[in-house]
């Protein structure tokens, strides 16, 4: 059976179990919020705690703290961004919209493993000293959101390019059907269409990476409503400082702290980076499985690595499994993005009251994104490999390359030629010869494959 201890905080007494680090107003938040069973992830709570060790430090040197209360409270907190105690923060993110009780759940460890040290250390009195709720959440998603982003996201992207990019490389001198409204359209080389990809991740590291030099300015010192009340002026630029001594990324005290606390548009921006990647990625996934389709009823242009049986039913079948995860992440994203919209606009008058969610949302984004970003540079576009047989053929089957005729014989013959070579299913080359009045010779030339994806007119 589970034992309890009693705390107690201005509202009176409660049970708590009695190996629980927290206390009180952590308990109440438990109890009041039964709701999903979602947690705020570890990246965030990486992100209080690294919040806490700052304002121990600062709050020392500017005398607010004894050295060894600093010391103690420095150690837990230090101890809780790197995960040691995960457990103890068990409320849901549905809960009071400024993230108050997350914050209280913190302050409540980092005291209680403070006093096991030796410290005589409050929770409110010392733990959040200089500090408020309603700047330490916005700070803890800026702060999360850009270490994750740095750390996972834009490497994860930058791995994802430069497979394409050495796929695009390998395989530039490979001519196939272009496509345009699912259509044949004229020859591009898998080089050139691979090349669109790796410039759609190039922009959505452009974008993101824009977006983080917002999300490193910081709202704390802001306190309550943003007027600094209860935080010597010089704690934010201070807290900035020590961040960034701790993490080694360049953040910076807000220039103004009622719009971070008020507002959420910098996370707002962010999230819409991270829904155009969501986009590119989809776009890439997708030409990947039409691609890999068939492979005899389909396209049948590459095959994709074999990952599992595809089929509890139908032996030998092999999916798609990688684009379709990554497809999968793209729309969770897109509805996150649509959540941090609607929650971004609940800045009501000094404080938005959704943050919990945009903590939730952004980070699990940012988070699958990278993964799963991985996972198709290296079980996807590394190892696919090129059907040349199938490609070939659609290719001399292709009537539309008789565009490249138009300035020779004219759009109408080009035109009639194109249908005639439609309706009796033949090689493109052999009507043209029998339509056109052009040798073999010229013919060939005009309707090289690998000349046509160089673009202007051949003759």
């Amino acid at each position: 059976m589970t034992t309890f201890r009693i705390e107690h905080d201005s509202m009176g007494e409660l049970k708590v179990p009695a190996d629980a680090l927290y206390g009180a107003q952590t308990q109440r938040a438990i109890d009041n919020f039964p709701i999903s069973g979602l947690h705020l992830p570890r990246p965030f709570i990486r992100a209080l705690g690294l919040i806490k060790a700052a304002a121990a430090e600062v709050n020392l040197a500017m005398g607010h703290l004894k050295k060894n209360q600093a010391a103690a409270i420095r150690k837990a907190a230090l101890a809780v961004a790197g995960g040691q105690y995960d457990a103890q923060f068990p409320i849901d993110i549905f809960q009071t919209g400024s993230g108050t009780s997350t914050n209280m759940n913190a302050n409540e460890v980092i005291a209680h493993l403070a006093v096991q040290g030796g410290a005589k250390v409050h929770p409110n009195d010392h733990v959040n000293y200089g500090q408020s709720s309603n700047d330490v959440i916005p700070t803890a998603i800026h702060v999360s959101a850009t270490l994750t982003a740095s750390e996972q996201l834009l490497p994860a992207l930058k791995h994802l390019k430069k497979a394409i990019d050495k796929r695009a490389r390998e395989l530039r001198n490979t001519p196939k059907t272009g496509r345009t409204h699912l259509m044949d359209a004229m020859p591009i080389t898998f080089g050139q269409e691979l090349s669109g990809w790796s410039a759609q991740i190039g922009s959505a590291i452009e974008r993101i990476g824009d977006a983080l030099k917002r999300m490193r300015r910081l709202p704390q010192g802001g306190t309550a409503v943003g007027t600094g009340i209860n935080a010597d002026p010089k704690f934010g630029p201070a807290m900035a400082a020590q961040l960034k001594k701790l993490t080694g990324v360049k953040f910076e005290s807000a220039p103004n702290y009622f719009e971070g606390m008020a507002a959420q548009d910098a996370a707002v921006e962010l999230s819409g980076a991270l829904k155009t990647l969501a986009v590119a990625l989809m776009k890439i996934a997708n030409d990947l499985r039409w691609m890999n389709s068939g492979p005899l009823a389909g396209l049948g242009e590459i095959e994709l690595p074999a990952l599992q049986p595809g089929s509890s039913i139908m032996p030998g079948k092999v999916n798609p499994v990688i684009p379709e995860a990554v497809a999968m992440v793209a729309a969770q994203v897109i509805g996150n993005d649509a959540s941090i919209t609607i929650a971004g606009q609940s800045g009501n008058f000094q404080l938005n009251v959704m943050l919990p969610l945009i903590a939730h949302n952004l980070l699990q984004s940012i988070g699958i994104l990278a993964n799963v970003s991985v996972l198709l540079a290296d079980k996807s576009i590394a190892g696919f490999k090129v059907n040349k047989a199938r490609v070939n053929q659609a290719l001399a089957m292709n009537p539309i390359l008789v565009t490249a005729l138009n300035p020779v014989i004219g759009y109408e013959k080009g035109a009639a030629t194109a249908k005639l070579a439609y309706k009796q299913h033949r090689p493109i080359m052999e009507v043209a010869l029998e339509t056109t009045g052009l040798s073999k010779d010229e013919l060939k030339k005009l309707l090289d494959p690998m000349a046509l994806t160089r673009g202007g007119i051949h003759g």
